[in-house]
């Protein structure tokens, strides 16, 4: 017969495993971090020029697959001169980024600034935005271990974490999204409307970083519209209608609190942001389906014209709408009887349709996808798969870039390529639909001070 203490020491003995695997999982993290500084910082360092550029940069960037955002855009956007980003900038007519424009929303900018200060060299840029950005992935693997156990592992020692923690301002952009996950899902001593005005508010700080998470904003109202509970006979006064314009509201209050300074002290710059991203063509920098779809349909040396890139222009946005549209749909059909709305489902879905469609696809776009990954109960065969679409991308895509640059045959970096950025077309629309019915993974084992009810609510936001 159990007795009151045998169930006190498992509880103790659970939380002292949960604290452990934290420990573990934060500890792996920060030395991926290390491990991934090493690989980008190949390309810094040795000889650096009068503009602060490491010389050895241009030679090995792409030969060794050292490439990063982070040290090239030292470069370029007035990083260099430590210019405050947006209030002095523009854009040419051409789509040149004068001034201190940068092509990120705002924050994301002020933390290329700040990378930068007291900086004189694109090595020590690349050295302080590692510092900077470090905390970030740390937090993320602490909240996706306590959400989601040992599958948080994927996230602190998986091969995209080496290649593009540093490679651009990803992490904090990540952070925010768990974060919005975690205080939905660990913070049960609130009510849902408090939690998802939360939530919001985070999402609407990713939204100011990268913009990605927030398209999670409208799937989080609907979940608080209701009431995170399953569906039942209920009319639409019993609705939380306030609590989801609230958690609206909330989103685009932060946004329009953080951009309104950048707008008025230099509005020329903040747009030239939004300008540079409407200009940019789906061209072989890119990685998306909408370059390599024309290759496949007009062959290798068709030169894509100006009526493919307008085509493009308004096809990608319109199958991102329709995508977002139809996950929503297939969420509101898996809110039943027995089962709240599926806000984290959605959101990946539409993750998944943003990162399919959308005209540029930059390797460290799967940073974004990682989390989810986690979360949910995929099968490990496909995130294997993912995994090795990925690295095909990711590492050949520099390869391909090196054997053009110095006139070698690219028949098989092309390959490559195209072999990665076709199945990771197909896992991405496997995931769409995946993501809406998968469970989220069970974290076993209980943390400290957990909430009784949290564990139950792990699922129910799923």
């Amino acid at each position: 017969m159990t007795t009151a203490a045998d169930a006190q020491q498992r509880t103790a003995r659970g939380a002292a495993r949960a604290t452990a695997l934290t420990f573990l999982v934060v500890l792996l993290c920060g030395l991926t971090l290390a491990m991934a500084y090493a690989n980008k910082a190949r390309c810094a360092g040795g000889a650096i020029d009068e503009s602060g550029r490491s010389q050895i940069f241009d030679v090995r960037k792409d030969a060794d697959v050292c490439y990063s955002d982070i040290q090239f855009l030292w470069l370029g956007r007035d990083i260099d001169n430590h210019v405050f980003p947006y209030v002095d900038g523009g854009i040419t007519e051409d789509g040149a980024l004068t001034g201190g424009a940068v092509e990120y929303p705002v924050l994301s900018g002020v933390l290329m600034w700040a990378g930068a200060i007291g900086v004189t060299n694109d090595a020590d840029f690349l050295w302080h935005s590692a510092l900077l950005l470090t905390p970030f992935a740390l937090l993320t693997a602490w909240m996706l271990v306590r959400l989601a156990g040992p599958a948080a592992l994927l996230w602190a020692i998986g091969p995209p974490l080496v290649l593009y923690a540093f490679h651009n301002w990803e992490l904090p952009v990540v952070c925010t999204a768990v974060a919005a996950v975690y205080v939905m899902t660990m913070l049960t001593g609130l009510s849902v409307r408090t939690r998802g005005i939360i939530a919001a508010v985070l999402l609407a700080l990713g939204f100011c970083l990268k913009l990605y998470p927030g398209i999670f904003v409208l799937p989080l109202a609907m979940y608080v519209l209701t009431e995170g509970a399953p569906r039942g006979p209920r009319r639409l006064r019993e609705l939380d209608v306030a609590g989801a314009a609230q958690t609206l509201l909330a989103a685009m209050g932060t946004v329009a609190a953080v951009n309104l300074p950048f707008m008025v002290a230099g509005a020329d710059g903040w747009r030239a942001s939004i300008t540079f991203q409407q200009l940019r063509q789906a061209d072989i920098t890119t990685n998306s389906i909408w370059y390599w779809g024309h290759q496949l349909i007009f062959g290798r040396d068709a030169e894509t014209s100006t009526t493919w890139h307008d085509l493009v222009a308004i096809a990608s946005p319109a199958l991102i709408l329709a995508s977002f549209v139809l996950a929503l749909w297939l969420g509101v059909r898996r809110w039943t009887p027995t089962s709240p709305f599926p806000w984290v489902g959605v959101s990946g879905a539409m993750l998944c349709g943003f990162m399919l469609f959308h005209k540029v696809h930059s390797p460290q776009y799967t940073l974004w996808i990682i989390p989810f990954l986690v979360l949910f109960e995929v099968p490990w065969s496909l995130v294997a798969a993912y995994l090795v679409a990925d690295a095909a991308v990711g590492i050949g895509v520099f390869r391909y870039f090196y054997a053009l640059g110095v006139g070698e045959g690219v028949d098989l970096t092309e390959g490559i390529v195209q072999f990665g950025v076709w199945l990771r077309t197909a896992l991405l629309i496997a995931l769409f639909f995946l993501f809406l019915r998968a469970e989220l993974r069970d974290r076993r084992t209980p943390t400290p001070h957990e909430s009784p009810t949290a564990a139950r609510e792990l699922q129910a936001v799923g």
